[in-house]
């Protein structure tokens, strides 16, 4: 079956966060916005016609997640990422960033130390300290063109009060697919160190041609009791408003724990919708996700060819999953300020701004390519115009 991916469809006035929200973030309602993650495709047409068999019964009612449920999680796991799965081991979040802050508050302590690797997906940050945990930074180093994990100073840095890691795998922004013997390196460290690792995998999916994607917790039996990971269908299949993620936890104390805070909280709950669209994704999205990420190859082959061609002074960091890429501009020498400030009054586009990804992301921006081709087109001309106007090129 044919996608259209070409297609451009207004997302403003639906209370759209990346477009309606842009004055308000931005300051600027004119700026072409690449930056939150979500896509400008539509959502896969199974998706959208299971949401309306289910409103086909006009009663919504309480209700619960049944056996299909986790049968299709099950499933898309073992068939996506070659990792047999119980279905006793999953659970529910409305989100993976809600996830990430249950498990905080479950299984650590107010004066805990949590480890991240910067730069990396900001809510992270605050996750930890909201609720009064400490944030330890083992940043990552670029070379070549990929960013590796700095395992002494990782080492370096564990006393008694480290409690967790929060791996992000894949790598937002950087579009890292981690290796396997990465992986069990670091896993290593925290087992010695009796560290609980969370694994942000909800790009997982996302991933490109010559890379796969490794659950961290499908290395061993060890390691899997010593690992909470998380999952959702929403940056795969563009259902973000549908709050609906899982977690994976082989650890039956651990997985305990969560679910006590989960209904402490009451939100365990979850929507209609987002039970309809996660079962329907996971049971029929194999072709559609294929054709999405074919498309997406080629808007990464067009910006990578178009910098290097027009604009060598802005290195995209070669992407190996997601659709967000990871942009070097130190050689703009616009620092901090300038930068995010040039990206918005004079090229016209909402990027991410690297710094909010911790210090390490300074002279970077992120940007959001799953959008139609010709979009991404006008945006790349409009910063080449932009850095021509102000001699940059």
């Amino acid at each position: 079956m044919n996608y259209n991916f070409d297609e451009i469809i207004s997302r403003e006035n639906t209370a759209s966060v990346k477009y309606d929200l842009r004055k308000q973030y931005f300051g600027y309602s004119d700026v072409f916005p690449m930056w939150v993650a979500d896509m400008d495709f539509k959502t896969p047409d199974f998706i959208i016609k299971a949401i309306k068999k289910r409103l086909d019964h006009e009663i919504l009612g309480y209700t619960y997640r049944p056996e299909s449920f986790n049968s299709s999680v099950v499933n898309w796991i073992k068939d996506r990422h070659n990792w047999k799965i119980k279905k006793e081991w999953i659970s529910f979040s409305p989100g993976i960033v809600p996830a990430i802050n249950l498990i905080i508050l479950a299984l650590t302590e107010p004066g805990d130390k949590i480890i991240v690797q910067q730069p990396v997906y900001f809510p992270f940050f605050s996750a930890i300290k909201n609720h009064g945990r400490v944030v330890v930074n083992n940043p990552l180093t670029l070379r070549d063109d990929r960013y590796i994990m700095d395992f002494e100073d990782l080492k370096s840095k564990i006393d008694k009060d480290v409690k967790m890691l929060i791996l992000c795998n894949p790598h937002n922004p950087t579009g890292n697919v981690w290796k396997k013997e990465e992986l069990e390196q670091l896993a290593k460290i925290c087992i010695e160190n009796n560290i609980l690792i969370v694994s942000d995998e909800i790009h997982s999916d996302l991933v490109y041609e010559k890379f796969r994607h490794t659950p961290l917790a499908s290395l061993s039996e060890e390691i899997s009791q010593q690992v909470i990971s998380c999952y959702a269908p929403s940056k795969t299949f563009n259902l973000a408003g549908l709050s609906t993620s899982v977690i994976v936890c082989a650890n039956p104390d651990i997985l305990k724990r969560y679910n006590k805070t989960l209904d402490d909280i009451h939100v365990g709950s979850g929507n209609i919708f987002g039970m309809v669209a996660l079962e329907a994704a996971y049971n029929g999205g194999k072709e559609w996700l294929e054709a999405l990420l074919a498309y997406l190859q080629k808007n990464v082959a067009f910006i990578k060819s178009y910098f290097e061609e027009n604009i060598p002074k802005i290195k995209l960091i070669p992407p190996e999953s997601t659709y967000m890429v990871w942009l070097d501009c130190r050689q703009l020498n616009l620092y901090k300020e300038e930068l995010k400030n040039f990206m918005l009054k004079e090229a016209k586009i909402g990027l991410s701004d690297g710094p909010i990804f911790g210090a390490e992301g300074i002279g970077f921006q992120r940007m959001n390519i799953a959008c139609p081709k010709i979009l991404l087109e006008e945006a790349i001309t409009n910063l080449y115009l932009a850095l021509k106007r102000i001699h940059k090129i």
